[in-house]
């Protein structure tokens, strides 16, 4: 029962989110493909849709890997400080001027993507020299690299020109507006990509949230399937964070929701919270069209309204335990 009220929430949202915005629109002027809906439609409309679905389930997948690679139920790229590295990468690209389109992808495409691999690679390195509670102070040490990029992101800040400050403003605070179909078609690429990994890799997955140990006794080189995943997670990451500004709390709440309704292994959530992930943000994506505000409301100010408590419920119930 569950599975089809979900599935009817899926394609209600998927029908309906399209036809809302500041602009109506009416089937019969979308069908005339030389009328201004028509455009309004099929170049901004459909593809912010896609564009939605597939960042909901990169930010999802990407969740539900570090919080299974880390068996800690509060890592995601966002609080590891990945999605920071992103946003400063992005920063420093935008504060250079550097507009320039290379092989198709734009400067600051690149700078958001080398800082995400950036700080992942450094998160890496540092867990070499972690022996105990390695989850724990992985976690401590995202916060102190987010805190840190932050405070550089405030020197650009304060060096930058209004025209540089209002660009990396409106970028920091997550957008999903796009025109055309360049950047959702590589966005649903990559999302593919990561998902077909994760479910190659799903019976690792499953063992690596056991123990290391355990994933051992099965033969499993947990070091290069750890490596694998997550510098394919970064990739996915970088590219998304660079092109929409950061998003977060998604890939913290969906996995906990998808677990929550289906009691199952890893294994077997991997498509479900993609699934859940593609949702959720479409439907936050939709509500941010929905509300009839001077200017759009950033998508990213929506999740950390809805993610922020939720982060303060898993940080209670954790200590509980």
């Amino acid at each position: 029962m569950a599975n089809i009220l979900i599935g009817l929430l899926f394609i209600l949202t998927l029908v309906i989110s399209p036809f809302v915005g500041a602009a109506p629109l009416h089937v019969e002027d979308i069908l005339n493909l030389k009328t201004l809906s028509s455009q309004i439609f099929f170049d901004i409309r459909l593809p912010r849709v896609i564009f939605a679905l597939s960042a909901g389930a990169i930010l999802a997948l990407s969740g539900l890997l570090f919080q299974t690679l880390f068996r800690n139920v509060l890592m995601t790229p966002y609080t590891l400080g990945v999605s920071s590295g992103a946003i400063l990468g992005a920063g420093v690209a935008i504060k250079l001027g550097l507009g320039a389109i290379f092989f198709g992808i734009s400067s600051v495409n690149i700078f958001g993507f080398i800082g995400a691999i950036s700080s992942i690679l450094l998160l890496l390195q540092i867990s070499k020299y972690l022996k105990k509670s390695i989850s724990e102070n992985l976690l401590l040490l995202g916060i102190a690299l987010s805190m840190l990029y932050a405070s550089t992101l405030m020197i650009i800040f304060y060096l930058g020109d209004p025209i540089q400050n209002d660009m990396l403003l409106r970028f920091t605070m997550g957008s999903l507006s796009i025109i055309g179909w360049s950047e959702p078609v590589v966005i649903f690429i990559i999302s593919l990509i990561l998902a077909a990994t994760l479910y190659m890799y799903r019976f690792e997955l499953q063992i690596l949230n056991i123990s290391e140990q355990s994933a051992k006794l099965q033969g499993v080189d947990s070091k290069r399937v750890t490596i694998i995943l997550l510098l394919i997670s970064s990739f996915a990451i970088g590219v998304l964070v660079s092109v929409s500004g950061p998003i977060g709390f998604v890939g913290l709440v969906i996995p906990h929701i998808v677990t929550k309704i289906y009691r199952t292994t890893v294994d077997k959530r991997v498509l479900k919270t993609a699934l859940f992930g593609a949702l959720f943000l479409l439907f936050c994506d939709t509500l941010t069209r929905a509300l009839q505000t001077s200017s759009e409301l950033p998508i990213g100010i929506i999740t950390a309204i809805i993610g922020a408590p939720f982060f303060i419920y898993l940080i209670i119930v954790n200590a509980k335990h």
